[in-house]
């Protein structure tokens, strides 16, 4: 996760499963800046068409982040996200939260754009 995330953001994992697998959790902390956010997701629904991390905990009031993968051709796949979430009331995370839903255009376009480069390199696979 930490190679597709943007800079300045810095994700440290403190757990993750091996595989993808129904059940499994991540938990990690994205830093921004000096501000550590502390996360844990469940994987739920995995299968050949994509799946969906749900957070246990974290900055969000609820956050389902589904990812489907649909195949272009034999060399393509195009990952469609979206994103279901409610903000947390309370006046500092509600801002954390606030800021961070309005990055996620660049969050996105940049984890494309990465996965593409690693992709071509060979470094994911």
């Amino acid at each position: 996760m930490g190679a597709i995330t943007p800079p300045p953001v810095r994700v440290e994992m403190q757990r993750a499963s091996e595989m993808l697998s129904n059940g499994g959790e991540m938990a990690f902390t994205l830093w921004l800046g000096p501000l550590p956010i502390h996360w844990v997701a469940r994987i739920e629904d995995v299968s050949e068409a994509g799946f969906t991390d749900r957070q246990v905990s974290g900055p969000f009031e609820e956050w389902v982040h589904c990812h489907s993968f649909v195949r272009v051709d034999d060399g393509t796949t195009e990952v469609i996200d979206q994103i279901s979430l409610r903000l947390k009331a309370h006046l500092l995370w509600g801002l954390v939260d606030l800021g961070f839903v309005l990055g996620l255009p660049v969050l996105f376009a940049y984890r494309a754009w990465k996965t593409r480069r690693l992709l071509e390199k060979g470094a994911v696979g």
